[in-house]
């Protein structure tokens, strides 16, 4: 069982970096003989902060929604990162992980500097149809300083009202039924119309977290976040999309993917006909 709240358990050895960062502004390094220089930070760097994030998280919820995302964020200094689910009993993924939550609907802080959610399938499907979370999400969005998502998650977004009339992303098998929610379905990597940020599927929680970073701090303390990670992708398949993807792949994925896909048009017409929560965004 992993605690989440321990940051160390998530990214050990990226705090300790950016922190010898601080304190060396001062300090001559010397990366090559006779190169030596004086090592000041970007002075737009905000290096420490107190933003407050709330992730939602909930049974079946696609694990690396979470952990990309949370992987990014885990290098802020100073920001407090809360799991919320609706109670304190711990919380099992998709792929079997289970995660201990550490603030429940009615413990996490009201403001947000960010709302988070992960995506997942039949998961996914039964947070966006709860309407604790429902409620609870339409809540926090409507005074988080950033509302956001990853892959499916938008579905619980859309469902919560607060995706109506911005640009948004999601996973390819879901991206189009966010119109259904008021959306404008975006086919990128990240997608940031206002205050609202959507990543595309899984993986792009990573490119997510990255631009959220750069966002509440500097590209300068995302790339040391980007280069402390290592993250220098470079796939052994070119099949992460369906622009690239083998035809077989595609059709193959798609096919499988149908019966998620009908219970989302599903879930469409339901919030349509039963309307978004009462405490909704504007």
């Amino acid at each position: 069982m992993i605690d989440a709240n321990r940051r160390n358990l998530v990214l050990m050895g990226l705090l300790a970096p950016l922190s010898a960062a601080v304190s060396a502004k001062a300090k001559e390094i010397s990366p090559a003989a006779g190169d030596a220089y004086e090592y000041t930070p970007d002075s737009t760097a905000h290096w420490t902060g107190n933003e407050q994030i709330g992730m939602l998280i909930y049974p079946g919820m696609t694990i690396m929604d979470l952990i990309g995302p949370h992987c990014m964020f885990g290098s802020l200094m100073g920001a407090k990162i809360h799991l919320v689910a609706k109670s304190l009993d711990p919380v099992t993924s998709d792929a079997g992980v289970t995660l201990l939550p550490t603030a429940t609907f009615d413990t996490c802080p009201s403001d947000l500097t960010l709302l988070f959610t992960p995506g997942g399938t039949d998961g996914t499907l039964a947070a966006a149809s709860d309407p604790d979370t429902l409620a609870f999400m339409a809540d926090r969005g409507a005074r988080a300083q950033y509302v956001t998502s990853v892959c499916s998650g938008a579905l619980v977004l859309g469902a919560a009202g607060l995706l109506d009339g911005y640009k948004a992303t999601s996973h390819w098998s879901c991206r189009d039924a966010l119109s259904g929610f008021g959306a404008i379905p975006t086919d990128a990597r990240v997608v940031r119309d206002r205050n609202r940020v959507t990543g595309a599927g899984v993986t792009a929680g990573l490119d997510f977290g990255l631009a959220m970073v750069a966002e509440l701090r500097s590209r300068f303390y995302a790339e040391c976040t980007q280069l402390v990670a290592e993250y220098d992708p470079d796939p052994p398949f070119n099949a992460g999309s369906v622009k690239t993807a083998p035809h077989k792949v595609v059709a193959d994925m798609t096919h499988l993917l149908q019966g998620f896909t009908t219970k989302v048009d599903e879930l469409v017409v339901a919030t349509a006909k039963n309307g978004y929560p009462v405490l909704k965004a504007g």
